[in-house]
């Protein structure tokens, strides 16, 4: 049996819309200081460091923390609180919250600007980024007072703060949270490229990145592109990257396995030279998308 993991009820303190299609949640309350120290330091620093969810339905009256071992007893798994993985964009020393972006489908009551989702909601949502059913609901309606169960942090990639690396950074909607961390992250005299791949105008953020560092933009809605295509795309029109390169290519698997064949076949790049993964697959919903990581459709490095 698989150690329990633990489960950290933050309280929302604020919302805020970043755009059309995301909203920043900031959670603090008690649980943070067991989050802080209970973590391990190398993924608390990591800037694609992630936590897991627990989302009750609504219709369920479930409150946090939950008894899963009890509710796996009695209630039937859509009752249950589902987990989704979400990447916390910034964690505050001083205010003593974490902060996590979720994408927000049209549905939600704005404007249509185009697909969206996203999110990495993690992202995994059945046509896009996000959690059309649990997370991108939640979050838009997210009131302060309101809890929220999560657990983690896990992650693995910081950007490196050697001078002459050079960065590249590629990644949708999902990614941009971790994007956004990572490049806030950089040193100063940091160089390299980042695309990013948004729905249209109204996404695009003012991230804080190094002058060193070409932010560009690319816009599904100009061209009704499939999520991912633009961004292939793009990044297979970049010149080659002098080495040191460090690369973050994070988003839609089936576009991240084309962008893992620029990298290794074109590029000549090392496995250990790239941070790649699959943070959505078109199509599937959250549930299967995390089951499929264990067959051969969710493998994103070939051995």
């Amino acid at each position: 049996m698989s150690p329990k993991r633990t489960q950290h009820v933050f309280v929302v303190d604020r919302t805020e819309h970043l755009s059309p299609h995301m909203v920043r949640v900031h959670l603090g309350g008690p649980a943070f200081r067991d989050f802080v120290d209970g973590a391990d330091p190398d993924r608390l620093a990591a800037t694609d460091k992630y936590v897991k969810l627990l989302l009750a339905p609504p219709s369920s009256g479930l409150t946090p923390p939950y008894d899963l071992e009890a509710l796996r007893e009695t209630l039937p798994k859509h009752q249950r609180p589902a987990r989704r993985t979400y990447t916390v964009r910034s964690v505050d020393h001083t205010a003593e919250t974490i902060a996590i972006d979720f994408v927000l489908h049209d549905d939600h009551g704005h404007d249509d600007h185009g697909h969206d989702d996203h999110g990495r909601d993690d992202h995994r949502p059945e046509d896009g980024p996000g959690d059309r059913g649990l997370a991108g609901p939640w979050a838009a309606a997210a009131q302060p007072g309101d809890l929220l169960a999560l657990s983690g942090p896990g992650g693995g990639y910081a950007p490196s703060t050697d001078p002459t690396v050079t960065h590249v950074l590629l990644g949708d909607d999902s990614a941009l949270p971790a994007i956004g961390a990572a490049l806030a992250a950089m040193l100063d005299d940091a160089r390299g490229v980042a695309l990013v791949e948004v729905g249209g105008a109204a996404d695009e953020q003012p991230l804080e990145h190094p002058d060193g560092v070409d932010l560009r933009w690319l816009h599904r809605d100009a061209t009704g592109a499939e999520p991912g295509t633009l961004l292939v795309a793009a990044a297979r029109a970049l010149p080659r990257a002098s080495r040191p390169v460090q690369v973050f290519a994070h988003g839609e698997r089936t576009a991240v396995k084309a962008l893992r064949r620029v990298l290794q076949d074109e590029w000549g790049l090392e496995k250990a030279e790239m941070s790649l993964s699959a943070y959505w697959a078109l199509g599937r919903a959250e549930d299967r998308f995390q089951e499929e990581k264990r067959e051969p459709v969710g493998v994103i490095f070939a051995d």
